[in-house]
C-alpha cells in the first residue's frame, strides 16, 4: 500500500515558478519500485496526464503542453517526487494529483495504483 500526499499547491502568477511536492509513505526501496505521475484536472474537464518519471531509468514524458516549461522528478532516498512548474499560464490552473504505477514503461495511457487526494493551482491572468 502506498499513500500519496500532494503539496504545493496554490496561487500562481503568470512566469510562476511553484514547485509541486508528492510525499509517499512507504519505504524508500520500496518507493524507487513506482514509476511516479502527475494529473491535472480542471474545471469542467476530464483529468489529464501532465508528466511521468518512470522507475529504473528515471527517463520521462510530458504532456505536449507542458513541455519546456515543466519538469517532473524524484528522490528516492527521501519519497518524494516532483513537479518543477515554470513559465505558467492561466490554462494550468486545476487540481493537480501525484500518481504512482509498478510498470517500467508506464506513460499517460497506463494504470497508476495510487492517487493522492489532489492539490490546486490557480494561475491569475
Amino acid at each position: 500500500q502506498v499513500q500519496l500526499v500532494e503539496s504545493g499547491g496554490g496561487l500562481g502568477q503568470p512566469g510562476g515558478p511553484p514547485r509541486l511536492s508528492c510525499a509517499a509513505s512507504t519505504p524508500g526501496r520500496i518507493f524507487r519500485t513506482y514509476s511516479m505521475a502527475w494529473f491535472r484536472q480542471a474545471p469542467g474537464k476530464e483529468r489529464a496526464f501532465v508528466a511521468v518519471i518512470r522507475r529504473g531509468d528515471d527517463s520521462t514524458s510530458l504532456a505536449d503542453s507542458v513541455k519546456g516549461r515543466f519538469t517532473i522528478s524524484r528522490d528516492n532516498a527521501n519519497n518524494m517526487a516532483y513537479l518543477q512548474m515554470n513559465n505558467l499560464k492561466p490554462e494550468d490552473t486545476a487540481v493537480y494529483y501525484c500518481a504512482a504505477s509498478p510498470r517500467l514503461d508506464a506513460d499517460r495511457g497506463s494504470t497508476y495504483d495510487y492517487w493522492g487526494q489532489g492539490t490546486q493551482v490557480t494561475v491569475s491572468s
